[in-house]
Formats: C-alpha cells, structure tokens, sequence
C-alpha cells in the first residue's frame, strides 16, 4: 500500500470489477493512514487518563501475578492497542533465571476470524474479519517500543515470593514494581473547561508577582523556587498543554516549594512567621499537599487547588506586598454617552469589533436567549419568578429595520447568567434586547454577589419597540476573568423581556 512512491487510494469508476484485493486494499489504505498519524503526531506510549491507564498493580496475593487495569496505548508502528477489562498477568520464575529485571509489555495483534465457507463453491472461502486484539507479556530484553509498549518492570531477587507495589514509586526496591518507565503517548490540547484555563492564568500572574517581590525585594531566597515552577507552569498554560493529566503533577513541584517557603520563614523571619495570614497560608499549603498526596483527582479538586491556591497569594500580598501593578496606556476615551447611542438602537449584527468616535469596543460575550446551547453555556436561568413566559415577536426598531426574534419574559424572583473571555479591570457595557412596549421598570445589577447599581429602563415606544437596553458595570466591579450577572427586578406588577444580551469592552 505505501512504498517510497507514497500511497494510493482506490477509485472507483463506471464498470470497475472490483476483487477481494481492491476492497482489502481499501481498507487497508484507511489503516495505514491512520496509523503514519499515530505515529508523526502522537508518539508511542500510554495514552493518559483513558479507563485506568494500564497501571499495573499488585494483586495483594502470596503469588507472582499483578494487575493492568484497562487503558489505552499506541506503539511505534502505530497501531492502536485497546485493553478493555481488567488483565491479570503472573509470571513464572521458571521462566527466568533469576535474578532478573522482567518487564511486562503490552503487544497489538490481530487474528483473522468468522470463518466460512459456501457449499455450492468451495472455492469461495475465507475469514470475514480480523479481530484487533492484545497480548500481555512478561520478558527479559528491553522493550521495543516499535512493537510493544512497557507497563512496568520488576526486579526479582531468586527467593521471591510475591511482586508488591513500591513504598517509595520514585525508588523502588527489589521485587518492587517499577512505573516509571512507562512511555506516554504525546495528547495535544486541554480538556480543562476555558474559563478554569483563564482562572489559572490569573492566579500564576497574582502569584509570581507576589513571589518575585519576596525574593527580588525582601530577599527570601526561597520564595524564587516558587515563582520558578509558577513561570515553568505559566509557560506551559500558553502552550495549551496544561490538562487535567498534568496538572496536579505540576502542582505538587510548587506544593513542595510553599512548604520549604514556610520552613525558611519560621526559622529566619520570625516577625512575619506570627502574622495571622501567614499561618492561613500555611495551613492551605498544608492542605494542598494532602489533596495530592491521597491521588483523588476530579472537578472538585481542581477547583479547591485554584481557591486555595488564590487565597495563599492573598494572604501573602498582604503581609509583604507585591500585587500586579499593570500599566495603563493613555488612550482617547469615548463617552458612555457615544456608545449608548451608537448601540442602544443599532438593528444589524452586532460585530466582534464596534467603533465609537475613534473607540473601539470588543465583544466578548453574547447569549442568545432560549438558544440551548447557549443558555447552557452562560447558565443562564430564571429563579422564583411570580410569572414567566417565552415570546417571539416580530418587530422595528427606530431605524425602520423589522427584526423577528424569541425571548422570555418574567416578573418577580431574579434572572442570572455567566459570562467569560473577561479583561479585569474594565468596563464592560451590556446591551440587553427587549420590548420597549414595555418599559418603566427598574432591576438591581449584582456581579458576582456585590451591587453594582440599577438598571433603569425608563419611558415606551409602541411604534418602535426593539431596543437594546444598555448597563455599564463599572471596571472596579469587574474583577475576574469571567463573572456571575444577577438581574433582580424591583419594579412592582412590571415584568423584564430579554431577547439577546451582549457584552463589549474597551478594545
């Protein structure tokens, strides 16, 4: 199929008489493609995080077997070895002369089945399918990676009785299982959700600034080791290679930094060592290790390591200073006032980039009311409302423009929603869609649980009723990457319309 000419593909035409060997070499053709990108663009190995990881373990039995958990590995060739159900594998030591380094390796193979035959042409006969399967060995050579892919290797002693897992996995002893030789199959991109992403990238900039000031300024020697692995993990984030199979790893590099950071101040800097938010700090590291330590991974995890990691930083900029001090460029402000009325009744789309009297505004976010998708992305939801009810209406705005759309409209209780892709330390503007037939009501604007002031929508057009209602939230409230927007009517007997919500900032 590939020679050094490269590959050929079947093509069919009128009145081609095909045989087996076109439809094989078919197949065929689909397979080997699929393999030279396994192995240009993956590597051989462990693919990491897929069922259990092939991790082998001992069975806890007075006998030579171990364990591989189901998992997933691609080897040199590029073949794609998958390990459904648990395997066990024991291994004899009749087979070796011991002592002995063995190492247990998993093989691709395959094996022609369903075989049959037709009576009326016996010459008609063959398998019907190749079966890809799997082969666990134990073996005495290094391993190829070409053709097998090494799981664990063992050193046994002459007089072993039982393979165990090690005490210590970055040092294992004799008759001790040995993972840290395993390939790991190359995995691009991050499944971690964008907006944890954003959340990291803004703690690592809070921190190293912290740590660079204690060690550049105060000269606490240790605080470099923590801002160099925050800079090494910063580094890796913009690569886009931060996942949750590497995270917690990364982690632990700087988990052991904070706790010699703690050592050195207790024992050289006694006069911030008694600081109440010291000791807070030192009780988040303390906690951040045993998380790792205990190996239980998951949402919930990653979302303490993020807290408790920016906490720390709190605690510590307080005691010693060195929060992110950015320089803001100067900049020809446009008014509020210009951008309301460039917005408030603009019809057509409303573009990724808006220019205002030489400003520009960026889009950031947009939710598309009673669109799922994006209503689950943005959570948006209606809580202990007194009414509430979907509308599509068809409608003009100012400009004669006739716009058709559907929203939802409530009275009482609250309306929130999420929103992302945010620059700190900016105003955002916020432009809701809605009827202006109905108009005259006011609603409380809370941003991630503090009060940013009232939505006033004031007067009614019954000619020209689309608007897009505008609300600025003011840059001292925008204080993360991605924030919680609350809209609480306080209007008696008046009911809020929202069709469409969009978000823009300074560009």
């Amino acid at each position: 199929m590939a020679d050094f000419k490269g590959y050929k593909r079947i093509n069919f035409f009128t009145g081609f008489q095909t045989t087996a060997d076109d439809w094989n070499d078919l197949v065929k053709y689909g397979v080997e493609k699929h393999k030279l990108h396994n192995r240009l663009l993956h590597g051989p190995g462990v693919v990491p995080n897929v069922l259990g990881g092939l991790k082998v373990s001992a069975r806890g039995r007075a006998d030579l077997s171990v364990e591989i958990s189901p998992g997933y590995a691609i080897d040199g060739e590029g073949n794609e070895i998958y390990v459904p159900e648990p395997t066990i594998k024991t291994i004899d030591p009749g087979d070796f002369k011991l002592p002995q380094t063995v190492y247990i390796v998993v093989k691709y193979i395959e094996e022609l089945t369903d075989f049959v035959s037709y009576k009326a042409n016996l010459e008609y006969k063959g398998h019907r399918r190749i079966a890809e399967g799997f082969k666990v060995e134990a073996i005495i050579t290094e391993p190829d990676v070409r053709r097998e892919i090494e799981m664990a290797r063992v050193y046994l002693t002459k007089d072993v009785k039982r393979i165990v897992d090690a005490k210590d996995p970055l040092n294992p002893k004799e008759n001790e299982l040995s993972l840290n030789f395993v390939p790991v199959a190359g995995v691009v991109g991050s499944h971690i959700d964008k907006s944890k992403l954003n959340e990291l990238a803004s703690i690592l900039s809070q921190s190293k600034a912290v740590y660079s000031h204690m060690y550049g300024k105060m000269r606490i020697l240790s605080a470099g080791s923590v801002e160099q692995s925050m800079n090494a993990m910063d580094m890796l984030l913009r690569c886009n290679i931060v996942d949750e199979r590497n995270l917690y790893d990364l982690f632990s590099t700087v988990f052991t930094a904070q706790e010699e950071l703690v050592a050195d101040v207790e024992a050289n800097y006694p006069q911030y060592a008694t600081k109440k938010e010291f000791a807070s700090f030192k009780k988040h590291v303390e906690l951040l290790q045993g998380m790792y330590k205990e190996k239980s991974f998951n949402t919930e995890t990653m979302v303490n390591v993020l807290g408790y990691q920016k906490k720390s930083t709190e605690n510590l900029q307080t005691i010693f200073g060195g929060k992110v001090v950015k320089k803001v460029e100067a900049t020809a402000k446009t008014s509020d006032e210009a951008i309301i009325a460039k917005l408030k009744e603009k019809s057509d789309e409303f573009a990724d980039m808006v220019e205002v009297d030489g400003g520009k505004l960026k889009r950031i976010d947009m939710i598309d009311i009673l669109e799922k998708d994006s209503e689950q992305q943005h959570k948006f939801r209606i809580v202990d409302a007194k009414d509430k009810y979907r509308t599509r209406q068809k409608l003009k705005y100012p400009d004669g423009v006739i716009v058709e759309d559907v929203g939802i409209a409530y009275e009482g209780g609250y309306a929130e929603w999420e929103i992302s892709n945010v620059t700190p330390n900016k105003d955002i503007y916020m432009f809701m869609r809605m009827d202006y037939v109905h108009g005259g009501w006011e609603a409380e604007i809370n941003v991630n649980g503090k009060r940013t002031g009232n939505m006033v929508c004031e007067g009614e057009d019954r000619k020209f009723r689309w608007r897009n209602w505008p609300f600025k939230i003011a840059a001292e409230y925008v204080t993360d990457t991605f924030l919680t927007i609350r809209q609480t009517p306080n209007s008696a007997d008046r009911d809020v319309n929202i069709f469409k919500l969009w978000f823009y900032q300074p560009a």
